[in-house]
């Protein structure tokens, strides 16, 4: 079934929420009404592989006494099929932690968000889980939506700086306008539902790189502190710990994809998921922090580090 499109004077007049209930429910794609159905078609196999599999683990679980039952069951079964199909470890990751937690990770490949949707699901058990989304990525799997949040994973649309610059939008045509106002309201909606995550002592994953490179820092110019860093990390932190009774810790996360890896899924080879030295809300508040700061780059580059420290070198920068 072909997508429609969005009439740019409906879009100007619906919020965020209302343009991702559409995407959701009714068959609506942003991308194509921006003029990018190459991005959307390049996620489509992402799409149809996920739906897949969440109808499998879904109906195919007994439902038990409670929906939380089985969806405890499903989660169960979905784990025991990724250890087989897409394998990884993670010895070592936080179970207990009562503080909610910021994952970030260097972003090689598709093939880790099953491995991290994996480990999560064996280690953090029932802990509500929030992942941003690049647009293409969420419009492939937001007919899912509903049955992926009963797994317990919650999805949110980004517009990276990267698709932003595939859209090719022209500065100052009404496509542009509508294009940067929705990356805003997605951006304000993102910051809401890590608030809200976070306070149910939830775990957040995000990859700061903002779209999949292997290398932890983005050259060896921003390694060594000549070029800007993307404050990922920072503006995420900031935005959390506005709130003085947040506690929230943040966890660098290593990603070593398997050799001869390629950028989809790579079925059945094995990662690690490696985690890095914890960055306590205490230490985040004590060391970091600055008033009226926007970005806070020595707490960014500390972060990459610590994952890059949990590479071989040539991971480390481009």
């Amino acid at each position: 079934m072909s997508k429609k499109k969005f009439d740019l004077e409906e879009l100007a007049s619906l919020s965020a929420e209302e343009i991702i209930d559409k995407i959701q429910h009714e068959n609506y794609s942003l991308l194509e009404t921006l003029g990018a159905s190459k991005l959307r078609r390049e996620m489509v196999p992402v799409g149809k592989i996920c739906n897949a599999a969440v109808n499998y683990v879904l109906g195919a679980t007994a439902k038990g006494e409670s929906e939380e039952e089985h969806a405890r069951r499903a989660r169960a079964k979905l784990v025991k099929k990724l250890r087989k199909l897409t394998p990884g470890t993670y010895a070592g990751f936080p179970q207990d932690s009562e503080n909610g937690l910021v994952v970030g990770f260097n972003h090689p490949s598709l093939g880790e968000i099953a491995r991290i949707l994996m480990m999560k699901m064996d280690v953090m058990g029932d802990k509500p889980m929030l992942f941003p989304v690049n647009l293409p990525w969420y419009e492939a799997m937001a007919p899912d939506y509903d049955r992926i949040r009963q797994l317990g994973i919650i999805i949110t649309p980004t517009i990276t700086p990267s698709t932003w610059a595939k859209l090719k939008l022209v500065e100052g045509t009404p496509l542009f306008e509508e294009g940067t106002r929705i990356k805003r309201a997605f951006r304000d909606l993102y910051t809401k539902l890590s608030h809200d995550t976070i306070k149910q002592g939830g775990v957040i994953f995000v990859a700061p790189s903002a779209t999949r490179q292997a290398t932890v820092f983005r050259s060896r110019a921003v390694y060594d502190k000549k070029d800007p860093i993307i404050p990922t990390m920072s503006i995420l932190a900031i935005q959390l710990f506005s709130d003085p009774k947040m506690k929230c810790d943040f966890l660098p996360m290593a990603v070593l994809p398997p050799d001869g890896y390629k950028r989809g899924l790579n079925f059945r080879k094995k990662y690690q998921l490696i985690p890095g030295d914890l960055f306590t809300a205490a230490e985040i508040r004590k060391k970091y922090l600055k008033k009226n700061a926007t970005k806070l780059p020595d707490f960014d580059w500390d972060f990459h580090m610590r994952i890059a420290e949990k590479l071989p070198k040539k991971y480390w920068y481009l």
